[in-house]
């Protein structure tokens, strides 16, 4: 809808003053009756030396000067002081379209990625380590965010990179090894793996002599990997730690419906980052400092940072050019996706500068995206080094114990649906306070409200032509005062022939149209939320926006009569279309909508 008005607008500019202009619409007051507004005729005042309201007044009467029979039936057109352009979307052309998505499901209007092959990383746990909240925050959002660009047409890669050598190996390992916790390594248990990695950190820190065997295991763990040796206790309890940490990661993701198609150990792009840093060396990008060889930012308003170190070994700056060189070399990829905390922003920046000055397509290609931290009330920084972290199957434990305050049977559904929304819900890069009740509150800015929201519609699909029955619950849902949800209300008002008819309630036809109309709108505006959220890769702006759709279907609930009602086959199209547009967007989000709540 918005597409074909803004191709109107832009034409008219064009006959008019010969400018190719560039149109942006919004969503239009209340208070003035229309759908739609723009500013452009204030826009463009300055370039065609006219007041605004003259300007609107031309484009208005070019508009309508047009020989084309769907702008005259999609639309009326309104000019405002000082200068606004109002559409009033007509219902006959509100209805083509509900109809439309009701017969052939979501139709994505532009496709911005067909063709395109993007490399999405995401969730990147270490191996010898427990999946925490931050990973299962950042492997929900990223999940959505290649949701996103296959809608779009994209090829999505969703790689997962890991690191499988480096200290934190080292200092589990000491650990294991210095206690002999193990006795048989088929005995071993990924507890075993997390604790024994905050007791090396401890000791790395506190003791001067594990520091230097830590230090010591760190580089042979470096020789294990490489060159696949399994001649030492060290190295067998390597493999079957790396093993037992990349089965308990493919585990959860699948318990949470998340998949990857690539995992990049660290040990598998170490020798490639090796050997780039070297060769820009030779290049002069990089430098050589006391041993090391660094990468000096200043030059850029960055910092230095060491790429190898003293020993010879890459460090994650490396590993990292490593990665990147060898996900180009596998996908040729149009777009890079790298979604990690914010706390390493600085550290990318680095990285992708020097790279830059090697190949810089592969920069310019890259995207860094940043989320922030998981916190509960308290607002305590966690942290795996300390031990005091919230592990990830520990945050789907806590919505399962609020559900069965409320539930008999826990439906896995509905828990992955009230973290995933609870988590999608905030806009990537602030920290976020996830409060386990409120997501699963039954109102308000919930999943399991949104799922509820598109089961209670399914079941008016379901009923049978021209007959109805009592909504079994008697709640009404989100009666809401300027756009904020109140909480649910029980009404004695039992339906009068339909779900959530109240019979107090007369269904005049001013009454319809108001709800039945503001229904339409909303299920019409999906293609510009959905191309919002796909540009900017933002899964918050349609969560927004299903959350708004969901209040305008409850409202419309409440009060109109659909089963038995003259206009049935019209309502039931526009619920039909709902209902399409709530599972396609939950969907997009990782949610799927259960057959009963």
């Amino acid at each position: 809808m918005i597409d074909n008005l803004s191709q109107i607008l832009i034409k008219a500019v064009q006959q008019l003053y010969g400018i190719d202009a560039e149109v942006e619409l919004s969503a239009a007051p209340e208070s003035t009756g229309a759908d739609y507004a723009t500013n452009l005729a204030m826009q463009l005042a300055k370039l065609v030396h006219k007041s605004p309201m003259i300007i609107a007044e031309e484009l208005k009467a070019e508009i309508e000067k047009f020989n084309d029979n769907s702008a005259k039936n999609l639309f009326e057109l309104t000019v405002a002081q000082p200068g606004f352009l109002n559409f009033r979307i007509h219902d006959s052309a509100l209805q083509v379209n509900v109809k439309e998505v009701a017969e052939n499901g979501v139709m994505l209007e532009r496709r911005d990625y067909d063709g395109k092959t993007v490399v999405c990383e995401f969730s990147d746990p270490n191996p010898f380590k427990v999946l925490h909240v931050g990973h299962l925050y950042t492997s929900i959002v990223g999940d959505s965010i290649a949701r996103l660009l296959e809608c779009a047409g994209a090829k999505v890669v969703r790689a997962n990179f890991g690191g499988d050598v480096g200290l934190h190996v080292g200092k589990t390992l000491w650990a294991l090894q210095n206690k002999d916790t193990v006795s048989k390594l088929e005995d071993l248990m990924i507890e075993q793996i997390a604790k024994a990695y905050v007791e090396g950190t401890r000791a790395y820190d506190e003791d001067e002599a594990a520091h230097r065997e830590i230090t010591k295991i760190n580089a042979e763990v470096y020789d294990i990997a490489l060159h696949d040796r399994h001649d030492s206790r060290l190295a067998e309890l390597y493999w079957r730690g790396r093993e037992l940490s990349y089965q308990y990661f493919k585990d959860f993701y699948a318990r949470i419906g998340v998949h990857f198609d690539k995992y990049y150990p660290e040990s598998t792009v170490a020798s490639r980052g090796l050997e780039e840093v070297r060769i820009g060396l030779d290049r002069g990008v990089y430098d050589e400092s006391d041993g090391a060889v660094v990468y000096r930012g200043e030059k850029l308003g960055l910092h230095t940072r060491v790429f190898i170190n003293r020993e010879g070994l890459p460090t994650y700056e490396a590993k990292d050019v490593g990665l990147i060189f060898t996900k180009w070399d596998d996908w040729r990829f149009d777009e890079s996706v790298v979604i990690t905390g914010n706390d390493i922003v600085d550290y990318m920046k680095v990285v992708l500068a020097s790279v830059s000055e090697m190949a810089p397509q592969l920069s310019e290609r890259t995207r860094h995206l940043t989320h922030g931290q998981v916190k509960l009330a308290g607002n305590e920084k966690m942290s795996s080094r300390k031990g005091n972290f919230l592990k990830a199957v520990d945050v789907l434990e806590m919505v399962e114990t609020e559900l069965a305050k409320v539930a008999e049977n826990i439906n896995p559904k509905i828990v992955l649906a009230a973290v995933k929304y609870a988590f999608l819900k905030y806009r990537l890069g602030g920290d976020i306070i996830f409060d386990p009740s409120e997501s699963v509150a039954m109102t308000g800015n919930s999943g399991v409200y949104l799922l509820y929201a598109v089961v209670r519609a399914k079941k008016i699909l379901q009923q049978p032509a021209g007959r109805a029955r009592d909504d079994e619950s008697g709640v009404v849902i989100d009666v809401t005062v300027d756009g904020e949800a109140e909480n649910a209300v029980e009404t004695s008002q039992k339906t009068d022939g339909d779900i959530g008819y109240a019979s107090s309630i007369a269904q005049d036809d001013r009454n319809v149209n108001s709800y039945v109309r503001k229904l339409e709108i909303k299920v019409t505006r999906y293609a510009e939320a959905l191309a919002e959220a796909i540009d900017e890769k933002s899964p918050s702006k349609l969560c927004t926006y299903l959350y708004e759709l969901a209040q305008e279907f409850s409202r419309f609930y409440e009060h109109i009569k659909v089963s038995g009602s003259d206009n049935e086959r019209e309502l039931r199209e526009l619920v039909a279309a709902y209902v399409q547009i709530m599972e396609h967007g939950l969907g997009l989000l990782g949610i799927e909508v259960p057959e009963e709540m």
